[in-house]
């Protein structure tokens, strides 16, 4: 049966709907020009304008693909045997001072304000983009190797799923230039950093800006903008042992018509894995365009298309240490285990077995893979000197597809363990339509009350949504060898159809207060309405109604942020914050069933802390401490189901500092503890006994992160740098019962520049050599356990190099 509102490509009625759009925003414009042309203001020394949409500077204990499984299997009724939207952000002026730790860098995470992210009364890190280059980071899933305290799987095709301050999944929400799209695991994929700008991370609670779901905090993907000035090119190249590689095109710069800029951007890479027969082929094509229609009135539009095609690595199945004709391994896994997913079996000692380190148990045809476009257009008017207007609108075209073997599941009753038939396999395939529609329009005042600086924004953001599913209900299973599986093909499939129609609007009111120059209040409050309609029908096209499909909801969240900002003294700023978040209840708004609680957690967070900043701008020092409490959580249950946790809590402290104390040496590093508990998590399983998580840790969460790096810049003829870094995450396990360990891990990576002068290429300005060594020391390791796959782990990839050339002229 055909829903009306199955989306199936980019249509007329998706064109038509941005157009409409697009000349209502024009259609203000052109009033703004007229009457900013008449407007009799007094004149004002006005800097370099950077003109960027007003809000897109777009969906981590759980995957995409454990997420989508666990839904299909519980919706089918089969158990096994055992958003409020942000603005886009300007790029800070050109003239801003680069700091060691990037606090200068003006943010869209944490507030509307226009403050930097030192400014924020919260723990704001931006990751620029020189700093991935500086630090080979190629995709999403790598910049929580350059943040404090955030740990991320680094499979290859995985999308970024992230966890920090104890929370992972759903309750991070993930931004793109601002605008959330949907939950992460749903909407989540691989990316290339290429063409950002930079990355935004705000730790804790940020409902406040990111809207639905940003418990644990949120992260903002900023795209490339056009700058004021020459056009710039920049070109890049890079080979690695895998056999992968990139490449990619960008250019900007001020075009031969008065106050018209462009950025435009291209790139391709081929991240092939360490795991047989996987890759990710990620394309990106984006552009820009900004016109200074006079000092006061700026117009831009933009437009991005992105594109991957996969074949996915699910995990490296785990097996008992003394099973008969097992080699085990050490350091990656330790603890007790008993088969989750099938169920039955006494815990015994874990590993995984040496000889299976590169094996794929997908099947041959599996593939997986999306497109998304984006269309964004908007404006920003000075109407005076001291109240300014901007307002975006945007539209969001998505497809997506998952056909593949997700489940690995060694089967502890098989007799010879290591020899045939000794792994359970099950599919999942399914298909995404995704079309989203929003406006966000700021209102920025700055005034003096009392003889004190004031700042005022008001935020009117809309958004509507239609997200469509197609998926198999038939979840064909066999069984494989361990050490040589027969893939095989993936078999029979019978599709469900289910269809999502979202809509939320959001109101919200941001300040900042300066009692002195010294001291400043910032607080804000924001008020949603959000209506979630859901239906569903079997295969045969027969409305799912027994199970309480269709059904609507409305939910109406509150949330906010207050804390102050004083300057004790010069480059030392003490800051603390009360913030709070919502987000549903059980898995994501995308899933909600009938049958699950429909509501939302409540979340809130203290934090306080101290920003410091040497007065040549050389060094900074950032410490801060947190408590972070999230009520009426539910969590996944072996993949299956969800059971509740009267609620979460999550304590510790974090501390970053860089520091460049003479002429070419760098010196970074940062901590991160956290202790991350259950509360009150009790419950009577299905056979009825009872079970109690009650001060186990989360998945994936570490009570101990640490970072650090140094480089050295020879100033010789052909400049060289060189530089290492290491990275140790502590000990985390793949399920709430604590069982399995997955064993701390410390990894070692080194590289070396080649910066060659014009003198050499006179037709270049710039042109960098470098070459790259990851996990120097070959560690094996864990990177990531899925609670909807709790019989497999995935794996860090072991050591590789990397050759790369930049160019710019």
């Amino acid at each position: 049966m055909q829903n009306p509102h199955f989306a199936s490509g980019v249509t007329p009625g998706f064109s038509r709907a941005f157009l409409i759009a697009l000349l209502s925003s024009a259609s203000l414009s052109s009033t703004a020009i007229a009457q900013s042309a008449t407007q009799d203001k007094p004149s004002r020394e006005v800097g370099p304008i950077v003109v960027s949409p007003s809000g897109p500077r777009p969906a981590a204990a759980v995957s995409p693909g454990n997420q989508r499984s666990r839904t299909a299997r519980r919706a089918a009724g089969r158990k096994p045997t055992a958003p409020a939207v942000a603005a886009p952000a300007s790029l800070p002026p050109s003239g801003t001072v680069q700091t060691p730790l990037n606090t200068a860098a003006v943010t869209d995470v944490g507030s509307r304000l226009g403050i930097t992210a030192r400014e924020a009364p919260a723990t704001v890190e931006v990751i620029s983009q020189q700093t991935m280059q500086d630090r080979g980071i190629r995709t999403t899933t790598d910049v929580a190797k350059a943040a404090v305290g955030v740990t991320g799987g680094d499979a290859p095709g995985a999308p970024a799923i992230f966890s920090m301050r104890g929370f992972s999944g759903d309750q991070l929400t993930t931004l793109y230039n601002g605008i959330p799209i949907g939950p992460s695991t749903m909407t989540g994929r691989p990316m290339d950093v290429a063409g950002l700008q930079q990355v935004e991370i705000i730790k804790g609670p940020d409902s406040l800006v990111a809207g639905l779901g940003a418990t644990g905090g949120a992260v903002n993907y900023v795209t490339k903008a056009p700058h004021i000035g020459p056009i710039v090119n920049e070109a890049f190249t890079s080979y690695d042992s895998f056999h992968g590689y990139r490449a990619g095109y960008g250019s900007g710069g001020s075009m031969l018509v008065d106050g018209l800029d462009y950025r435009f951007d291209i790139s391709h890479s081929n991240d092939k894995g360490f795991i047989d027969d996987t890759y990710s082929k990620l394309s990106n094509v984006s552009g820009q365009l900004n016109y200074r229609v006079n000092e006061s009135f700026k117009i831009w539009g933009a437009a991005e298309y992105k594109q991957d095609s996969d074949r996915f690595y699910w995990g490296t199945p785990l097996v008992p240490v003394n099973a008969p004709g097992i080699v085990p391994t050490n350091g990656i896994v330790s603890g007790q285990w008993s088969n989750y997913y099938l169920g039955g079996g006494t815990p015994v000692p874990v590993t995984v077995d040496a000889r299976t380190l590169t094996t794929n148990y997908n099947v041959l045809d599996n593939h997986s893979g999306a497109s998304e476009l984006w269309l964004r257009s908007g404006f920003q008017w000075d109407i005076t000197n001291n109240i300014s207007l901007k307002s975006q609108v945007y539209g969001y075209d998505a497809h997506r597809h998952w056909f593949n073997n997700e489940i690995s599941s060694f089967d502890q009753t098989v007799g010879n363990f290591a020899g045939a038939q000794s792994i359970y396999r099950e599919r999942l395939a399914l298909d995404h339509a995704q079309r989203l529609y929003g406006n966000i329009t700021d209102l920025t005042i700055n005034s003096n009350i009392g003889g004190m600086d004031n700042r005022f924004v008001a935020t009117v953001a809309a958004s509507s949504s239609q997200f469509n599913v197609s998926q198999d209900t038939l979840f064909f299973n066999d069984y494989v060898d361990l050490l040589n599986p027969d893939r095989g093909l993936y078999g029979p499939r019978s599709d469900e159809k289910i269809y999502t129609h979202l809509d939320m609007t959001a109101l919200s009111f941001e300040d900042r207060l300066k009692l002195t120059s010294t001291f400043a209040l910032i607080g804000g409050i924001r008020f949603e309405d959000i209506e979630l309609a859901r239906t569903r029908f079997f295969p045969d096209g027969t409305l799912e109604s027994a199970k309480g499909y269709p059904f609507s909801k409305k939910f109406n969240p509150i949330t906010g942020r207050v804390g102050y900002t004083w300057d004790i003294a010069p480059g030392v700023m003490l800051y603390s914050q009360y913030a709070t978040a919502a987000d549903p209840t059980v898995a994501n708004i995308f899933i909600l069933a009938p049958s699950v609680p429909l509501l939302l957690t409540t979340s809130r967070t203290y934090e306080t802390g101290v920003k410091v900043q040497s007065a040549d701008k050389r060094a900074e020092f950032t410490f801060s401490a947190f408590d972070i409490e999230r009520k009426n959580v539910y969590v996944p249950e072996s993949g299956i189901e969800f059971n509740v946790a009267g609620k979460m809590e999550s304590k510790g402290i974090e501390i970053a500092g860089a520091i460049n104390p003479v002429g070419g040496l760098k010196l970074w590093g940062n901590v991160a503890f956290v202790q991350s508990r259950f509360i009150d998590f009790n419950y009577v399983d299905d056979n009825g006994v009872f079970q109690s998580y009650s001060g186990k840790t989360p998945p994936n969460v570490p009570n101990f992160i640490a970072n650090a790096g140094a480089s050295y810049r020879f100033d010789t003829i052909l400049p060289v740098e060189i530089g290492g870094s290491v990275r140790h995450v502590g000990d985390r396990f793949n399920f709430q019962d604590n069982l399995v360990i997955m064993n701390a891990y410390t990894i070692f990576d080194a590289f070396a520049f080649v910066d060659i002068p014009k003198a050499y290429f006179p037709g270049v300005d710039q042109t960098r050599i470098s070459f790259r060594v990851k996990n120097l020391t070959n560690k094996l390791y864990a990177a990531w356990g899925d609670p909807g796959y709790t019989d497999q782990i995935i794996l860090g990839a072991p050591r590789s190099y990397e050759v790369a050339a930049s160019f710019k002229w």
